[in-house]
């Protein structure tokens, strides 16, 4: 064993939708998985070990790694389960590629998966705040985020008009995605007229609940080649996972992302991200993300994300597309979003992404959010990196 380079070599999601009745939770994990190994030719007796996540506190569902074998497969394989709130389909995506550069396996597949729909994701939330210093304030998802766009909306003068920009490009680039949840443009005009959710966040800013799951399939340098002629290495891996209270955070930047791309790009050499990073597929819960985090990752200068929204320069066709998927805003079960972004981020490199395609991509960005703004990222190149 020794250091290996990786690649992703498959993918596969589900057709997600806000209500999956016609399946269980192992009979959507199947789906996935199976269309993952289909995409790269192979079949479960070429996979060497299995990890897997959900929110398993929204489901009530203990030792998902155990219960989910019949869909994932996993059936005397080595199976692992990782949990970290929001981040958990980075997370996912992170620990199977130490695994297999690790040298342990060859072939690990991937797994992150959400039934929404049979879950209380807000009650569940509640719980994981403190109860004396946090909850009676940020008790649930969106109370926190409306902090964050309040206190930037004030340093540099940002409004909810500015925001609903970036929901009218997530949600056009959506009707390319078969696989997005929600697929229909809206104006800004309607993104400021749906009802006020935490001022500035209006229910068009922000993310549904999604039944889905995703499949990504991992491969050593020994096998990738000859499994895909055209793997997506991974080049790099950064997180942090910091605060602990949402009381310490500093409100109007993301600090996590900051330090994340920091880390990222100096270990890929990348000086200029804005010109050699040609798409990114962005963990955006909500509008003002799309604003605030391009800053913290080095895009644009600090208070700048508003006006380079605007240009156009983030939509398809512009000079760094972001979330052609779609992204969150339009498609979200929780355990598998942030590995949707490193699927879709993958596609783009493999240049399998069809209708939402950006050309000649080389480098690809993939990011997670959550717990207590915590970020996860994962970047992604056409070329074999040198170890």
């Amino acid at each position: 064993m020794g250091k290996k380079r990786v690649a992703i070599v498959g993918t596969g999601q589900t057709f997600h939708k806000s209500h999956r009745p016609d399946v269980n939770g192992q009979e959507l994990i199947h789906e996935a998985v199976q269309r993952a190994l289909d995409s790269a030719d192979m079949n479960m007796r070429d996979i060497d070990a299995v990890v897997i996540g959900n929110m398993d506190h929204f489901e009530g569902i203990n030792y998902v790694d155990c219960w989910s074998v019949d869909g994932s497969g996993g059936y005397m394989k080595p199976v692992i389960k990782l949990t970290t709130g929001g981040t958990t389909g980075s997370t996912l995506a992170i620990g199977g590629y130490h695994l297999v550069g690790s040298g342990f396996f060859d072939r690990v597949l991937v797994i992150g998966w959400e039934k929404n729909s049979e879950s209380d994701t807000t009650g569940a939330i509640t719980t994981a705040f403190d109860a004396v210093w946090d909850r009676l304030v940020f008790a649930g998802a969106i109370s926190g985020l409306a902090v964050e766009a309040q206190s930037y909306m004030a340093k540099y003068g940002a409004t909810d008009r500015d925001g609903a920009r970036v929901s009218v490009r997530d949600r056009r680039h959506a009707c390319n995605n078969p696989h997005a949840q929600l697929r229909k443009e809206v104006t800004i005009d309607e993104v400021l007229a749906s009802p006020m959710l935490a001022d500035p966040i209006h229910l068009l800013d922000v993310c549904p609940r999604t039944d889905g799951a995703c499949a990504v399939i991992m491969a050593s340098e020994n096998v990738a080649e000859k499994i895909s002629p055209r793997p997506d290495w991974i080049l790099a891996t950064a997180n942090r996972h910091t605060d602990t209270y949402l009381g310490d955070v500093n409100w109007g930047v993301l600090d996590s992302m900051a330090a994340a791309s920091k880390e990222l790009f100096a270990k890929a050499g990348i000086r200029e991200p804005r010109k050699e990073i040609d798409v990114i597929e962005m963990y955006q819960p909500y509008s003002f993300a799309g604003i605030i985090w391009i800053e913290d990752m080095g895009i644009v200068e600090r208070g700048k994300g508003a006006e380079y929204i605007w240009s156009g320069a983030t939509d398809m066709g512009g000079e760094l597309p972001v979330n052609p998927s779609g992204g969150v805003i339009a498609c979200n079960p929780i355990g598998a979003t942030g590995l949707i972004r490193c699927a879709e981020a993958a596609m783009q490199v493999m240049g399998k992404a069809e209708g939402r395609q950006v050309p000649d991509v080389n480098i690809a960005v993939s990011t997670g959010f959550g717990g207590c703004m915590w970020t996860d990222m994962i970047l992604h190149g056409k070329n074999k990196p040198e170890i």
